[in-house]
């Protein structure tokens, strides 16, 4: 069997996309007044912090089963912090529709990269049965 080189966390594709979205995050988040912060920003910069921790720590694992385990948790995130809490933000006129297409165009890229490494990680324990 053929040892793969391994990639540092920071040269992953998937956690740099997350963490292109914890910086947007964080530029929405600092411009929210005390009261936005505490209604909905905290918990849209916890789920969106969220994505880049969980891959970052399934990465660390060694069995397939916890590193599949943090990423589904990551894509979890990456819906709540997209599907929920970025649409919240639109809809009450938090952000403009430039910031909102921008996170929008991150996050679909990173769930479909993060759906397939996902099913590679899969794929690399079956390889290897």
């Amino acid at each position: 069997m053929e040892k793969k080189p391994f990639i540092p966390i920071k040269d992953l594709h998937i956690y740099q996309l997350a963490r292109r979205l914890s910086t947007i995050a964080w530029e929405i988040y600092t411009k929210m007044n005390f009261e936005d912060k505490k209604i909905m920003g905290d918990q849209y910069i916890r789920s969106t912090d969220s994505i880049g921790a969980n891959i970052a720590e399934g990465y660390s694992r060694f069995h397939y089963l916890d590193k599949v385990r943090f990423y589904y948790n990551a894509r979890a995130s990456q819906s709540e912090s997209t599907d929920h809490w970025l649409e919240l933000l639109l809809e009450r006129d938090k952000i403009n529709q430039k910031t909102f297409d921008e996170y929008k165009t991150i996050s679909k890229e990173l769930q479909i990269k993060l759906n397939n490494f996902i099913k590679h990680t899969k794929d690399e324990k079956e390889q290897q049965s």
